[in-house]
């Protein structure tokens, strides 16, 4: 199986780091290029010295991101950059032919006006926005297959979309009271110095943010809103707790029929029979059995999100829970899972 020349664009943050670690075992991908403003000329193992032991870690040197640079030492780039500079590098390395897989926010809207409600700026390619495929690969995986960009979705709409995009497409759902509160680990905050995520600031404390209108919504509303076949707008907190990693997803959600008393057994295997289906053969999507509920502590280094759901007789309501990695299956993980469809390598390439 050829191999195919890979970069990262801005690999010094989290997600940039953990797309670093991949692809240095990947064994179908060669890193050619990684890209940081504040760390070029430095090598990878003098930037992240836990992969010393890795001697191309030892050789490939970061460099200031210059897209004709870029585009004639890789094919296939991950840009891990913010939402509006990524922008500035995709268009450029799409005119030049690479594919691209995009960690930010810059194209996971099919909607310029939505963008610009949501991120408080115009779009500047709103003509790529209907090309680009939502990079979630157990939705989107035939559309990943010819796709030239991809918008790998963001942590938290994979912890709320994979537990809830098949209900919404089997009906079992009111999908207009979708109720969602999850819970991340400081490293979805990205690698930057603020106030808000020092040690002594998020130590030993709990705290919701982003609300009512967390920046996500959009792209969660919007997948949900084309699973549902109608306009779709949910209740969504996301709280900031003091863990390194990790995303924990409760969702409340009002069953479409009766769930109440002795209805709720019938309904309860509805739900089952349903994530079977959709989730049985899927690599990365653990179904949990009997009494088990996730834990961010069994998926943390993976690219697995947990899953599993209770029915409650007494007030009629399906409780859903999810746990994954936000650095991995939220961010890097899923965006080498897409990546591997892509360039048609088994999808759980360099994963497990």
């Amino acid at each position: 199986m050829k191999s195919r020349r890979a970069a990262v664009v801005g690999a010094s943050g989290y997600s940039g780091e953990e797309l670093v670690r991949l692809l240095l075992r990947h064994p179908h991908f060669e890193l050619t290029t990684v890209t940081s403003r504040q760390s070029a000329g430095q090598t990878i193992a003098q930037v992240f010295p836990k992969f010393a032991h890795i001697p191309a870690a030892r050789e490939l040197r970061f460099t200031e991101p210059k897209a004709e640079d870029i585009a004639h030492s890789a094919e296939v780039v991950f840009l891990a950059l913010p939402h509006g500079l990524a922008t500035e590098f995709a268009l450029p390395l799409l005119d030049r032919g690479c594919q691209i897989i995009d960690l930010s926010a810059d194209f996971r809207l099919r909607s310029a006006a939505v963008y610009q409600e949501f991120y408080a700026h115009a779009h500047p390619a709103p003509e790529w926005l209907p090309k680009a495929v939502y990079g979630l690969p157990e939705v989107y995986r035939d559309q990943i297959r010819q796709a030239q960009l991809i918008a790998s979705p963001g942590c938290y709409p994979t912890s709320i979309l994979l537990p809830t995009l098949p209900l919404a497409r089997a009906g079992l759902i009111q999908p207009d009271q979708i109720i969602a509160d999850s819970l991340s680990g400081v490293s979805g905050a990205g690698r930057k110095a603020e106030i808000d995520y020092l040690f002594c600031e998020c130590n030993e404390s709990l705290r919701p943010y982003g609300v009512p209108k967390h920046r996500h919504l959009s792209e969660i509303e919007e997948q949900l809103s084309l699973a549902a076949g109608m306009s779709v707008t949910i209740q969504f907190t996301p709280h900031l707790i003091p863990v390194n990693r990790g995303i924990l997803t409760t969702l409340y959600l009002a069953p479409a029929t009766n769930a109440h008393g002795p209805n709720a057994t019938a309904f309860a295997d509805q739900v089952a029979a349903c994530y079977h289906a959709a989730y049985d053969h899927e690599p990365f999507v653990r179904l949990l059995k009997e009494k088990a509920l996730p834990d961010t502590k069994n998926v943390v280094g993976t690219n697995v999100l947990e899953l599993a759901w209770r029915v409650d007789p007494r007030t009629g309501r399906l409780i859903v829970m999810s746990a994954e990695d936000n650095v991995i299956k939220g961010a890097g993980g899923q965006a080498v899972q897409s990546a591997n469809i892509l360039c048609g390598f088994p999808e759980t390439a360099g994963l497990i």
